[in-house]
């Protein structure tokens, strides 16, 4: 077992002594400078847990020995070991950040707890500020390097220590879901369900029966007491998939169980108390669905009080390059094969796609370049007719087409879709990666005439 490391700064040789001895008895590791000079090297090289500093030395005083420990690392605590008459400058030494003081000839005893619990905290910081750096490299393991993530990644630190409510935004692909389940992992409610609900799978007339249960009897066809998705996620999280979806008739019930935090099932007498988290995502603006009082501004009000938007793959382009490595490493770890390297010209090719897909897209290219490819190095050739064959399968990205409103160009999208499938509405769906019900919502809206 590793014994935890103390320094011992003064410049009297018997002091030192004594303080050595008792450390060593208590079970620590002692360390020794007889100047401060010689504190900062000692404390550069060993990292101790804790340092006594006496304050009256030659050269460089204990506070200003202080001050240049303080920049190596100023999480390991100083605790100040000064004469009767020192303690004034004791006192404002805790003031420039030391732990503690005691005074000469210490109270051994009390020393000892001084020490024990600098350690302790010393231990404790270590330890978070490891997690933390284990949790930051998760992130960015999941979401990406960039300058432009990096802010989402931040805002999923901020709201994971609180209970607001969340709006994720992004289009398809960006891995909504997945940041959404991050912050159910990082809150308080890490130990409770996280339920996943996607309303875009959700009939209509059933939108409230799923989502807050249903009593026996209630409607034709319910044969037994149904739990609702509200109640299944009682001290955890919800996630609602492809929220703008959530039928009118629905949103007035959806308000009140979130204001309220009760529930009451379709056909009950009485209501349910819940502690629910919500978060829901859309691949749309939101605020469109507002404005055209297809969403309840409301609910909006109340669901968003924080809204985070996932820039799409095209707008970050310094993320290709670790998503593809990431990818190549998962798909080859799978296949177990050797991992072959991305030649730049292939990087490059990468980098200028629009990835109307975004991440999910690159790792199905990514995935297949890896399974077809034998050679040591993912070449060109390997990618060029995997992108072809998506650019041929898919639209381009709304932010493509040259019209001024998002509406003029997911009516354009819509139409050419149409189009390309002789007006089969499920290819249509497929082709857009949209949800059936929302390409016949979007129909109904924009008046399209798809041939039947």
């Amino acid at each position: 077992m590793l014994m935890n490391k103390v320094l011992i700064v003064d410049d009297d040789e018997g002091i030192r002594f004594v303080l050595r001895e008792f450390l060593r008895k208590n079970g620590f590791l002692p360390l020794e400078a007889q100047s401060g000079l010689d504190a900062v090297e000692i404390f550069r090289k060993e990292s101790p847990h804790a340092v006594l500093l006496d304050l009256k030395m030659p050269g460089i005083d204990g506070i200003e020995t202080l001050g240049r420990l303080q920049k190596i690392d100023s999480g390991v605590p100083v605790i100040i070991v000064t004469a009767f008459g020192d303690i004034r400058s004791a006192v404002e030494t805790t003031r420039l950040g030391a732990y503690d003081f005691v005074t000469k000839p210490p109270d051994f005893d009390r020393l000892m707890l001084t020490v024990k619990r600098a350690v302790e905290r010393q231990d404790l910081e270590r330890k978070v500020r490891r997690l933390s750096e284990e949790v930051e490299s998760s992130l960015e393991w999941t979401f990406g390097k960039s300058e432009k993530i990096r802010g989402v990644i931040e805002q999923i630190h901020q709201v994971a220590q609180c209970d607001f409510s969340v709006i994720i935004q992004g289009e398809t692909g960006t891995g909504k879901s997945t940041l959404a389940s991050v912050i159910h992992n990082l809150s308080a409610r890490r130990k409770g369900p996280f339920v996943s609900v996607d309303m875009g799978a959700i009939p209509d007339t059933l939108v409230e029966s799923e989502l807050f249960g249903h009593e026996k009897g209630a409607f034709t066809g319910a044969e037994r007491k149904k739990q609702g998705y509200f109640e299944s996620a009682n001290q955890g999280t919800i996630l609602i998939d492809e929220l703008q979806n959530i039928p009118l008739h629905a949103q007035a019930r959806l308000l009140k169980a979130v204001d309220e935090k009760k529930i009451h099932s379709l056909g009950g007498s009485s209501s349910t108390d819940i502690d629910v988290r919500f978060i829901g995502a859309t691949n749309i603006d939101i605020k469109e669905s507002v404005r055209e009082k297809r969403f309840r501004e409301d609910l909006f009000f109340r669901l968003g009080e924080v809204i985070i938007s996932v820039p799409p793959l095209r707008e970050r382009v310094d993320d290709i390059p670790f998503f593809a490595q990431k990818f190549l490493h998962l798909a080859c770890t799978e296949l177990n094969r050797p991992m072959p390297r991305i030649s730049e010209e292939t990087v490059e090719i990468l980098r200028r796609h629009a990835w109307p897909g975004n991440v999910r897209e690159l790792k199905n290219v990514i995935r297949r370049a890896a399974l077809f490819s034998n050679e040591e190095t993912i070449a060109p050739a390997h990618i060029d007719f995997l992108i072809q064959h998506a650019d041929s399968q898919q639209l381009p990205a709304f932010a493509q087409f040259p019209f001024v409103t998002i509406r003029d160009a997911e009516k354009a999208a819509i139409g050419q879709a149409l189009g390309i499938t002789s007006g089969n509405k499920s290819k249509a769906a497929a082709l857009l990666q949209i949800d059936y019900k929302t390409l016949l919502k979007k129909i109904k809206q924009y008046g399209q005439n798809p041939v039947e």
